[in-house]
């Protein structure tokens, strides 16, 4: 028997021990909107019922903790993440070569460069919003303008989550944080002001500009050079252009050193997809200890 709604997700989240921490989190968004939802309605239909009676009968219609945790194992274990970690090659040159058929590669690369534009947003929008939530605060607007701008972080990073979990193929939240509807905007934003994830969702933010300029120019510097080091030789031995040319002199290189070139130029770009694989297993872990509550 539970008494309040926090009770009945205290027992979901124990009941949830073990399971993925995203997972989790949306389990208790979802219970948390339906109960209080269907308590409201059940105050304006039958207001004479106590409400231990409204939320007994409203719990055995969603149901208990252990059927809930159980339900949404189930629709976890048919609905993962989109990218599956490829299945791992047995052989030394099956691993060396695999990244170039591995979703996760290409995924952390594509999630890396559009964290260059992600994060200018981000620091742009964070050190505004709080620059003039600030400046606001000796004005009648400047509450209002704070809540509304909590509320967006939250927003920014749920987005993020869905990036996140798109491109890396780590589990984050597919829910927003429940708030009931009949809090006072007031009590709601003492809420957001005393929530760690609302500050953890800012730090993250913050850091994604300095991290997306890393991501970068590591990314362009290594991939354009991969390439230049690939198509260098082809280009003297066919277009006969050479490789080091300038005003005075043009230098052919050998075949040999073509060839260490050639060699040069795959295995760097090989490196730097295992690289950009690598960072993006990181940045997920980092990700979901930063923006799951």
């Amino acid at each position: 028997m539970f008494n309040t709604i926090e009770e009945y997700l205290d027992a979901l989240k124990k009941e949830m021990k073990g399971s993925d921490a995203a997972l989790t989190q949306d389990a208790q968004a979802d219970a948390r909107e339906h109960l209080s939802m269907a308590l409201e309605v059940a105050r304006e239909t039958t207001p004479d019922a106590s409400e231990d009676d409204a939320l007994k009968v409203i719990i055995e219609e969603y149901g208990t903790p252990e059927e809930t945790a159980a339900a949404y194992r189930e629709i976890e274990r048919r609905t993962s993440p989109s990218l599956k970690q490829a299945k791992k090659p047995q052989s030394f040159w099956g691993r060396l070569f695999g990244v170039y058929i591995d979703p996760r590669t290409w995924g952390s690369l594509l999630f890396m460069f559009i964290t260059f534009v992600t994060g200018i947003i981000y620091f742009t929008w964070a050190v505004t919003g709080v620059s003039l939530s600030i400046s606001f605060l000796i004005l009648i607007i400047g509450v209002p303008f704070a809540f509304l701008f909590l509320l967006s972080v939250q927003g920014l990073a749920l987005l993020e989550g869905r990036l996140v979990e798109a491109l890396l193929g780590v589990r984050m939240p597919r829910r927003p944080l429940f708030a009931n509807p009949g809090m006072k905007w007031l009590e709601r934003l003492k809420t957001l002001l005393t929530d760690k994830h609302t500050w953890l969702s800012m730090l993250y933010m913050l850091l994604q500009m300095p991290l997306g300029v890393v991501y970068f120019t590591l990314n362009v510097t290594t991939i354009l050079l991969a390439l230049t080091m690939i198509v260098g030789p082809f280009v003297q031995v066919f277009w006969h252009f050479p490789i080091i040319a300038n005003f005075n002199e043009r230098i052919f290189l050998p075949y040999w050193a073509l060839t260490l070139m050639e060699i040069g130029g795959i295995a760097l770009l090989t490196l730097t997809l295992h690289l950009a694989r690598l960072i993006g297993g990181l940045h997920g872990r980092y990700a979901k200890w930063m923006l799951v509550n």
